[in-house]
């Protein structure tokens, strides 16, 4: 059986869009729905007498597969919501440099825009010139833009416009040895390339479980280091703040001493069965040998580039090994509007994926999982042609 009948898509749809918001296999679908009707048999038993004990757990598993400790990571909805709390919780001062590229997520730069010009610092897209084919380049082209008064570095670990696996490791360390706060978005890394939090080395670090490890809208998680968890502030004040005063709820309980966890352990009622179905998107992939799913979907990737880099004319930014790019890729198109062609793709031909202009470039980004097949890229060929006239 083909993974493609694993998940809920479509059957009329050529789906080349994983990236953007994911799709979530029918095994962990049943999990996250049996974890709703759960909570909803007992609301009271559920959330006031169980959920802490079913997070921990559910955390555990997470941090062993992201290289953490489980006191290090907590749940939260998603990235941008993790970005919001470091960038808010952070010390900026009038004169403050925040350093990122020019190749970072837009909710993520508006949140470091929104909270710099709050604070009177200065946010910096430093640029990354494209095409690229050596990560030291990468790593000097950031560090020209650090000066003595940069005191945080925010990147992504994989960029979201354009594809691009970073250096984030080797430009962490040298920001440390400079003294210099490292924040990186690592919406697109998890489940689609390995994660060892220690070997990278970031302050605070935050991912999606909804994108590439394939679990249900609404799981993610930031990670912090111990030595800076004392930086961070509740984004909403609830019950895990100040948790040695009485508690008014006879049911909440919290363990003496505030921690990092108990600032986002508990934000007052939500649904946390996409937090618990985490454990079910690292069992799903375990059980379908996800390392070699992902070198599949790489090679399918890389064969489709070939051909659209034929019919364009056009050569791709990287080199097609997979230390430049895992399972997503942008690739340069020729003078077009993008937005009409993303349109015309789903329009006439039903193939989901996005073009837009980068840098005044026009690219489209092809995401291929293990429901994608080669039928899948001769379809975008297809359409390609017809679309651009080629």
């Amino acid at each position: 059986m083909h993974l493609s009948e694993q998940f809920l898509l479509r059957r009329d749809i050529t789906f080349l869009n994983h990236g953007s918001f994911g799709a979530c296999p029918r095994p962990v679908f049943e999990t996250y729905q049996q974890w709703q009707r759960t909570l909803e048999m007992q609301p009271v038993e559920f959330l006031g007498r169980q959920l802490n004990g079913l997070l921990a757990e559910a955390r555990a598993r997470l941090a062993a597969f992201i290289g953490a400790a489980p006191d290090d990571v907590v749940f939260v909805p998603n990235v941008t919501y993790a970005m919001n709390i470091v960038a808010r919780s952070l010390d900026l001062r009038p004169g403050d440099e925040v350093l990122g590229s020019n190749h970072e997520y837009g909710a993520v730069e508006r949140t470091w825009r929104y909270v710099c010009d709050q604070r009177g610092a200065v946010y910096i897209p430093q640029p990354v010139a494209l095409p690229v084919d050596d990560h030291g380049a990468i790593v000097e082209q950031i560090w020209s833009g650090v000066t003595e008064r940069t005191k945080v570095i925010t990147l992504s670990h994989i960029t979201s416009p354009t594809a691009l696996i970073m250096p984030i490791a080797t430009i962490c360390q040298r920001a440390r040895d400079a003294g210099i706060i490292t924040v990186i978005d690592g919406a697109h890394a998890l489940g689609q390339i390995d994660l060892d939090m220690q070997a990278i080395g970031a302050d605070f670090y935050g991912g999606n479980c909804h994108k590439w490890l394939c679990a249900p809208k609404g799981a993610g998680f930031l990670y912090a280091r111990p030595e800076r968890q004392a930086l961070l502030q509740p984004l909403v004040v609830s019950w895990g703040w100040q948790p040695r005063q009485p508690m008014r709820s006879s049911f909440l309980a919290y363990p003496e001493g505030a921690s990092f966890r108990d600032y986002y352990e508990w934000m007052g009622t939500d649904d946390p069965s996409a937090f618990l179905s985490v454990p079910a998107a690292i069992d799903f992939q375990n059980a379908n040998d996800w390392s070699t799913v992902r070198r599949a979907c790489h090679a399918l990737l890389a064969d489709a580039s070939r051909r659209i880099a034929g019919l364009t004319g056009y050569a791709p930014f990287t080199p097609d090994d997979e230390a430049w790019w895992m399972q997503m890729r942008a690739l340069p198109l020729p003078p077009c509007d993008p937005k009409e062609v993303q349109a015309r793709l789903w329009n006439e031909f039903r193939i989901e994926v996005p073009c837009f202009d980068w840098e005044s470039a026009p690219l489209i980004r092809i995401s291929i999982q293990a429901y994608n097949t080669p039928a899948d890229i001769d379809r975008l060929l297809e359409g390609l042609r017809t679309v651009l006239h080629l």
